[in-house]
């Protein structure tokens, strides 16, 4: 166990290596000059040159991106060019959003997504299976601003259940959660029926059948404690992508996430908070991926790391 995790930790390492290779060189190739955006539209040449100095925009690529992966493994990303502030400190604040979002959002798609997934399994080429299974290409197809817009004008708008925009607290979360776990209900509930069909077709299955084992144990402890381990995997990474994806979700509900900061940085060309937080994203879908992993031999005993 120790030798697989060590080797995990070395992988992940020149995984965030090339990740922030890719970082740098995405940022700098997006159109726009960052020092026109902080002087206007007519800045004085000598302005712009010191100015371009000072952010040191004026050195060749190879040593700006020594000096961003220097920052990196002293545990820095930077700071602001139009804040002044460190990009740690912004993601510090805008983060807990965006937590608990994701977290609120996964939840939702993992209880309703395996619910219906184990459903249609059992209820196989019924009514019920062909209604989850529509529904889930449904929430899947779905647009995900259009879903919003839909809830927002239902619950907030014409009910006034809930804050139209905004973040006040818990109440402020539930539509944006509910909107994006929609679609990750969809690819749950599919990709558990389709784990639960093979596992169906299992001899043990169909011996535990035999031998009078209630419904129940028969579907939970014997068929989903064994079909969970790709559901998992994809939960895991629905759950990464959640934190990076949440962009177009949390504009239309006004919520000052990560999604927000990115639009932000991205308008202000701000090069530090873009590789700052594209890369402080990275590396939480990474971890999540190792966390997965690992907790494959919880979920089966079976399953052995070398």
């Amino acid at each position: 166990m120790h030798r697989y995790l060590l080797k995990r930790l070395l992988s992940l390492l020149g995984t965030l290596l090339g990740i922030s290779i890719l970082v740098f060189l995405m940022v700098h190739l997006i159109p726009g000059d960052p020092v026109q955006f902080i002087l206007g539209e007519f800045p004085t040449q000598e302005a712009t040159q010191a100015l371009t100095k000072q952010l040191g925009l004026d050195q060749p690529l190879l040593t700006q991106y020594a000096q961003f992966l220097n920052r990196l493994l002293h545990g820095d990303l930077g700071t602001s060019f139009i804040t002044g502030q460190t990009v740690w400190s912004e993601i510090a604040i805008r983060f807990p959003i965006t937590i608990q979002l994701a977290l609120y959002s996964i939840l939702i798609a993992s209880l309703v997504g395996i619910l219906l997934g184990v459903i249609a399994a059992v209820k196989q080429n019924t009514l019920v299976d062909r209604i989850v299974v529509f529904f889930s290409l449904l929430g899947i197809s779905a647009p995900g601003f259009w879903v919003a817009l839909f809830l927002i004008w239902i619950f907030s708008y014409k009910l006034g259940i809930f804050p139209i925009s905004g973040y006040d607290g818990l109440q402020s979360l539930i539509l944006p959660s509910i909107t994006l776990a929609l679609t990750e209900v969809g690819a749950v509930a599919r990709m558990t029926r389709s784990s639960m069909l093979d596992v169906i077709k299992q001899d043990y299955m169909r011996t535990a059948e035999a031998k009078g084992a209630a419904f129940y144990a028969l579907v939970v402890r014997h068929g989903l404690k064994n079909a969970i381990i790709p559901v998992v995997t994809m939960i895991g990474l629905q759950f990464g992508s959640l934190l990076a994806g949440a962009v177009v979700i949390e504009t239309v509900f006004a919520l000052k996430g990560l999604g927000s900061m990115a639009i932000e940085a991205i308008g202000m060309r701000d090069i530090p908070r873009i590789q700052g937080m594209v890369f402080f994203v990275a590396l939480l879908f990474a971890l999540t991926n190792l966390l997965v992993d690992l907790l494959y031999s919880w979920l089966d005993p079976r399953i052995k790391y070398e």
